[in-house]
Parts: C-alpha cells; structure tokens; sequence
C-alpha cells in the first residue's frame, strides 16, 4: 500500500503488542530462517501490467526467464478480488481485498494459478503472495456478515486508515478476527502450496497476531515471511524487513544532499539496532516507489547500476520489480491497465551476474549465512564507497563512485589485498595493497574469489 513513512514509523515506535518475549540483550531473537533462502534474491511480480493480457497463464512462460535471471523468490502482488465499492480508478488498487479466499477472476481460475505455482517450483523458484490483513474492501461481505470486526470512529462509523478511502480498517482487539484471519492465511499454504508471504503496512497489525502466523504457518511447512514495515521488532516473526531508511540514502546522494560516508552510517546503525540474523531487504525501486514517486532513473539517472551494486552487495537480499531488467522508466498506472514494454531485457545480464554472485560467493549470503562487512576507506571518502565482504576463503570488493564526476582514487590498508575475478568481464586481477583505482561518473566494479 500507499503509506507515508514517518507516520509508519511513529506507529511502530509506539507499539510493542506483546513482543517482549523475544528480546534478548536489546534486540529481538530472530526466527529461523527456511533453508532454502539463504542465499537468494527477490523480484516482486505486478500481474496485472507484467503481459498485455495481465493473468497467470500468461505470465507462467516467463517463469523460465525468471530462473535465468537469478531471483529465485517471487512475491506475487495481490491475487485476491478488487472491492468495487469506493473503488480508485477503472481497476481499483490491488490492495482492497473483496474475498481472501478467492482469486481476482482478472488474473484467471484456480487451475490457473496451481499451475503457475506448480511450475515455478519445477522451476526452483520459492513463491509468496502479497497479504493484506490491516484493511478489507468496503464490499468485502464480512463488513455486513461481522461489522464488529471492524475499527469505528467515536460515531459508529467504520474507519479508513488515512487517505485509503477504498478500504476499512480491521479490528485486532476481536478474537475471533485474529482466527478468521489466521485461517485464510493457513488455506494458501495448504491448498496452493505457496512459500510464504509478504505482509502489507505489517506494523499496523498487532504483533502478537504475527507471532502466531509465524508458529501456526511454520506446522505446515517452513515458510518465508517479508514484513511491510522497517521496526526491529518484526524480526521475532518476519524473515525479512523492508530498507527504506537505506533507499533514502540512496536518493538522497544522487540529489547531493548526503553523500557515501552516509551509506557507512546506515550500516553501523542497523547492526546496532538488528539481529545478525535479520535479513533487510534493499531495492531502488518497487510497486510503491515507481508509480508514486518516480522511477529508478527519474529518481537515481546515470546511478542506477552504482546503486544496485550497492544494494546486491551490502548485508541484505537485492530486489527487483516487474519491468527492471527491461530498463522500463515509464510510472506503471496504478488503477488501471498499463503493461509492461519488456524491450528484450536490456538490463537483464547486468542484474543476473550480480543474483548469481550472490547465490554463489559465501560472502554475500543473508545473515548469519553471510560473511561480514568492512569499509575499506579511499582518500576520496565522501564519493567513493568500497565494501569488503568476507567469509572464509570467499571474498568480495564492491568499489562505486557515488558521484557525477570520473574519479582516482587510492584504497588503504591491505585488508582487501589479494587475487580476484572482475564480475561482468571474467578479468583475472590483482589488488595491492594502497592500490589506485579509477572508475567514471556514477562507475563501479565488483571483484570476488
């Protein structure tokens, strides 16, 4: 959903909802991540715009492009119907629930999207859905079947939560909601076998009713859970949390407003404030950012690639969204139909060589999977942010100018010293200690052993 991010954070900060229990020492325990997503990436799949048809038939062909490209866990935007009742647009937002037990008939039947699950997995790909549990659809039946389910104002009437006037907001303080609700999440991993899901404005729902999802979904397989939310707190039942604050920065310095000791800031802070294990998800761009506040070029220009480096190279799992590998820099209509011109993927090698290091370096695993991090410093610090990851014998030096100007500069210290491969040109280097480097505006390289 839409959301405005300081009110999201004023939110979270004001409510714990029964989470102590797994803090220890300051931070909350992480849970335990499935196996399987140790070392992946993630794309985020927009239905609706990514064919001319918008349904899953259509969209099941790619699922082998997908595979290549190398971001093996696809979170799919809402599936359920779209209320019609103070619908937005011709469409409506993919966000208003009508039904959480049935398909948006848009997008096709349920043969359809079993089969679509169904080959993504003989694909080895890992599938979660987008869930929305704050808010339903005006129209959705149990706003007349259980209006007591529902948050009201100090007059009786039912709530939107801010500007969201084509949605009502749930109220978690009644039980047998929390049950309804558990239990429609339940009927996706059981009936459809997906992989887990990503949870809307997350920090607007209890915690407690996220710890049980956690618990009751973990019973019937292990699952991967990605909360809408950036609150530390999450991680008691989320795998993974979004990065705004880092997306921010990002932004922030292609504007000239901060620069790359920043980036060094921001992962100092979320060390301090997360557990090692926590996954953090990066992006520079996502169905929220591109249709609402620009596009990654409008937003980021001649940066894009240096700062998808840097996403696919910090402490975290990269993401990419429908139409990035094809360089798409059109704002997707979010109401209505506007499909994606894929444009014979002129991106997609760029992002499938940095998916593939991850999968296959150590180093740059998630979590505790992964190895550490270390700022290697230049004397060109403010412009030029060179990251050294390490775990055991495996390596990786992201060096990125982070400014519009060519640049030499010298890295110190010999922490990084040794022999690498140069991803994109297989090139066999050496780097020395105090070694000299130059890369162009906005330039980067990436070695790795």
């Amino acid at each position: 959903m839409i959301f405005v991010a300081a009110a999201l954070v004023v939110l979270n900060s004001c409510s714990s909802n029964g989470s102590e229990k797994s803090v220890t020492n300051g931070k909350v325990e992480q849970i335990k991540h499935p196996e399987w997503s140790k070392n992946l990436s993630i794309y985020e799949v927009n239905i609706r715009q990514f064919t001319p048809e918008g349904t899953f038939n259509a969209f099941i062909p790619h699922l082998p492009r997908l595979k290549e490209l190398g971001a093996d866990i696809l979170w799919i935007m809402p599936i359920n119907p779209i209320g019609e009742l103070n619908r937005k647009g011709s469409l409506g937002s993919y966000y208003s629930i009508s039904d959480y037990l049935t398909l948006n008939p848009e997008f096709g039947i349920d043969e359809d999207f079993k089969n679509l699950i169904k080959t993504a997995h003989e694909n080895d790909l890992y599938v979660i859905i987008d869930w929305v549990a704050n808010h339903s659809a005006w129209d959705n039946p149990l706003v007349n079947e259980h209006p007591e389910w529902y948050q009201k104002d100090t007059t009786g009437k039912m709530i939107s939560p801010y500007d969201w006037t084509d949605v009502v907001a749930f109220d978690y303080s009644n039980r047998q909601m929390n049950d309804y609700m558990l239990n429609a999440m339940k009927f996706w991993v059981t009936e459809y076998d997906i992989d887990g899901y990503r949870c809307d404005v997350a920090g607007m729902v209890p915690d407690t009713f996220w710890l049980r999802v956690r618990t009751e979904l973990d019973k019937i397989k292990p699952v991967f859970m990605l909360a809408e939310d950036e609150a530390p707190r999450h991680h008691a039942a989320f795998d993974m949390t979004y990065g705004w604050e880092f997306h921010h920065v990002m932004n922030d310095i292609y504007k000239g407003e901060k620069n790359a000791n920043d980036i060094e800031k921001y992962l100092h802070k979320n060390d301090s404030l997360y557990p090692s294990d926590a996954y953090r998800m990066y992006f520079i761009t996502n169905h929220d950012e591109n249709s609402w506040n620009g596009t990654e070029f409008e937003r980021l220009g001649e940066g894009v690639k240096a700062f998808f480096v840097l996403t696919a190279t910090v402490p975290g799992m990269p993401l990419i969204y429908t139409g990035q590998e094809a360089a798409m820099d059109k704002r997707l209509e979010f109401f209505e139909k506007d499909a994606v011109d894929w444009n014979d993927y002129p991106m997609a090698d760029f992002y499938h060589q940095l998916f593939e290091l991850k999968k296959n370096n150590p180093a740059l695993y998630n979590g505790d999977f992964g190895g550490s991090w270390k700022r290697i410093t230049t004397d060109k610090d403010k412009d030029v942010f060179v990251l050294l990851r390490e775990k055991g014998n495996s390596k990786v030096v992201s060096v990125v100018n982070l400014s519009a100007e060519p640049l030499t500069f010298t890295l110190k210290g010999d922490a990084y010293t040794g022999d690498y491969t140069l991803l994109y040109t297989d090139e066999k280097v050496k780097l020395a200690a105090d070694q000299s480097l130059t890369l162009p505006a906005w330039g980067y390289q990436v070695y790795f052993k």
